[in-house]
């Protein structure tokens, strides 16, 4: 527990607000009168055009806790990162929060949040997918699989995987987190922001906790997520990727080496006369069974599991299994129906579906690391 009450700043983007802010203001200053912890709200407009931040100055002349930061649009994460540098420097807070002005996030789990800050967390999520967490449930299939496949790309490509909702915008986060943080290299706008800055707490081994909570979809205003920030989110999975993991990138040299293997193993079999249907599952089979020992004695020979050999060998054979079946019939299918083209173009489409499913079984069951499971 903390000795003495924390400066607590919570930041609420906002662009086009009018019709959410005010009540969304009234009902944390409800909250705040439950919490002995020093509340502050800081509303970051981005020059709304509805009126937004006039609304908020009319309510500062009856909240001296609220305040207001202007700026340019420039997408959520520059919003959220101007919020919490004048957090730290002009108001020397001691946690801030991410949260939305719209209600999808409810301000009765303020409290819930802060008391895991309280209980010695560095970094408290607002989960939608641990157990107790809720998304709509008038949300389509569409916007269902949107999420899902958000926090599959954050979790797995970014390598976040410890986190169950990776792209949660309802947040506690300690100050002392933040200030190891350089925001200039996070290199994003918008709602890639969330991951980024994720990561980097993660990096910087911050204890990260996940509070369930019900999602609820808005019921004012329009949605600002858009194809732009769709777009920066996967290349920024990615970058995190690149950039952090020395582990994925050994991956990547192996799978080209494979590459090698497969091609060269099948044009050989094809010149002594093998029928090519034959020759593509012996060439997949002979690239695997040499990426499995370059990975298992270089790519990962860093990780501790928790399996034996044997379970470790097991699981290996069950992997190959499913990637050569991906080849295997990705090689058929485009065999058939485009046979004018060389067999060796087919042969190659199909190393893509296996490389994927190699790596992510691979690593994040073959030979999953101990500390990675969440505790």
């Amino acid at each position: 527990m903390n000795a003495k009450p924390l400066k607590t700043v919570i930041i609420v983007p906002t662009y086009n607000e009018k019709s959410n802010i005010a009540a969304l203001v009234d009902a944390l200053q409800e909250q705040f009168l439950q919490l002995e912890h020093d509340m502050h709200i800081l509303v970051v407009d981005d020059n709304s055009p509805d009126g937004t931040a006039d609304v908020v100055r009319t309510l500062q002349t009856s909240h001296p806790n609220l305040q207001l930061l202007n700026g340019q649009k420039q997408g959520l994460g520059v919003a959220y990162i101007r919020g919490m540098r004048h957090a730290m420097q002009e108001l020397q807070a001691d946690v801030v929060f991410e949260m939305d002005a719209d209600f999808s996030h409810k301000p009765e789990d303020v409290p819930r949040l802060l008391a895991a800050i309280d209980e010695g967390a560095d970094f408290v999520i607002g989960s939608r997918y641990v157990p107790g967490g809720t998304i709509p449930e008038e949300w389509g299939l569409y916007r269902r699989l949107n999420s899902r496949f958000g926090n599959i790309v954050a979790r797995y490509l970014a390598g976040i995987y410890s986190v169950r909702d990776c792209t949660a915008g309802f947040r506690a986060i300690r100050t002392s987190v933040l200030r190891r943080i350089d925001f200039d290299k996070l290199r994003v706008q918008g709602y890639a922001f969330q991951v980024a800055l994720l990561h980097a707490a993660k990096t910087n081994k911050a204890k990260i906790v996940e509070i369930p909570v019900n999602f609820i979809d808005r019921t004012h205003g329009e949605s600002k997520l858009g194809l732009r920030d769709i777009i920066e989110f996967i290349l920024n999975a990615w970058w995190i990727r690149f950039d952090s993991s020395k582990t994925f990138i050994k991956f990547l040299i192996v799978g080209a080496s494979g590459v090698v293997v497969n091609l060269g193993a099948f044009t050989l079999l094809l010149a002594q006369g093998l029928n090519k249907y034959a020759a593509s599952p012996i060439a997949i089979e002979l690239s695997i069974i040499t990426n499995f020992f370059l990975n298992n004695g270089w790519t990962f020979r860093w990780r501790k599991t928790k399996d034996r050999m044997r379970t470790r060998g097991i699981k290996f054979n069950a992997v190959s299994l499913l990637s050569l079946g991906l080849s295997y019939s990705t090689f058929v299918l485009l065999s058939v129906l485009l046979p004018e083209y060389p067999p060796q173009l087919h042969q190659f489409a199909g190393i893509v579906p296996a490389t994927l499913a190699n790596y992510f079984l691979n690593s994040y069951w073959t030979f999953k690391h101990v500390e990675d499971t969440p505790s």
